[in-house]
């Protein structure tokens, strides 16, 4: 594939916003604990990348759809642990 540097500048930037809750979700998982994070803003962050996957998916751009996959995904395991714990 041939990347611009445009391209190759998105795809850093999904990377980064995508597992940036990748953390979270592990300190969570590790304590078994929630108490410090925020349901609300977990569901509203799983909106905005809902949001962003249709926005990727009308577009057909596989770097919007790739990065809010990956970032639902997390968010929707971090929601299980955060009412689990």
């Amino acid at each position: 594939m041939n990347f611009s540097f445009w391209t190759v500048i998105g795809i850093i930037a999904a990377l980064l916003t995508s597992f940036s809750f990748v953390p979270q979700v592990r300190k969570m998982w590790r304590h078994k604990s929630a108490t410090d994070v925020s349901n609300v803003t977990m569901l509203q962050l799983m909106v905005g990348c809902i949001l962003w996957l249709v926005y990727g998916i009308s577009l057909a751009d596989f770097v919007i759809i790739g990065a809010n996959v990956v970032g639902v995904t997390t968010l929707v395991i971090g929601l299980i642990l955060y009412y689990r714990f």
